[in-house]
């Protein structure tokens, strides 16, 4: 069983991404949301699941553990196979899925290709009682650490990196560095925390 898969990353786009492990590419599945955060050249590491057929091996891959048990609990449903699976999660978070389960909202479900009514209602069906439904995020007032951190995303993303992981680094950056410190500074340590390796060739000004 191959668990997860570590290497760089030689082409990531649609929902292929193809992974070079000891001198040998796996082609992944994966949502293209995922795709999007992958980036030629750097290193990643991928959650994977191996599908076994007679005539295919398929690994399907997840950037955080609950994409991949979400993943899990769906091919656990009759009628949803690997594909439908992933189409779901392409279509829709973990989380999107925990709530549309919690409520009772199979519509939710048959809006993803592949997915008909019947099985969309024995997605929610089969799934009751086995996600959480998700807290509701607390009410906050805006502050200027927000106002940071939005500058430093943006930042980021000018810089070629995905919405999602510039947010990620941003918040670990902003939440770290020492009151008062400038978006300037801020960015230094974001792209030292994503590491030489991952920094796209046009940033090159940030160093100078």
């Amino acid at each position: 069983m191959i668990s997860s898969v570590r290497g760089i990353v030689l082409s990531a786009s649609g929902t292929t991404a193809v992974i070079e492990v000891g001198g040998v590419g796996l082609a992944i599945t994966v949502t293209p949301q995922h795709a999007m955060s992958l980036r030629a050249g750097a290193e990643a590491m991928v959650l994977t699941a191996l599908i076994v057929r007679e005539d295919d091996l398929a690994l399907f891959g997840f950037s955080e553990a609950e994409g991949l048990r979400v993943f899990d609990l769906l091919r656990s449903v009759t009628g949803v196979g690997p594909k439908s699976a992933m189409g779901v999660l392409s279509a829709m978070t973990p989380d999107q899925v925990a709530i549309a389960v919690a409520d009772d909202d199979d519509a939710a479900f048959r809006k993803v290709s592949g997915i008909g009514p019947k099985t969309a209602k024995l997605i929610v069906l089969s799934l009751t009682g086995k996600l959480l439904r998700p807290a509701a995020p607390a009410t906050t007032i805006r502050t200027g650490a927000d106002a940071t951190t939005e500058s430093l995303v943006a930042a980021l993303v000018g810089l070629g990196w995905s919405e999602k992981v510039a947010s990620q680094v941003s918040e670990e950056a902003v939440t770290d560095a020492a009151p008062g410190t400038s978006v300037q500074q801020l960015l230094r340590i974001a792209l030292g925390t994503l590491g030489p390796g991952q920094i796209p060739r046009r940033d090159s000004a940030v160093d100078a």
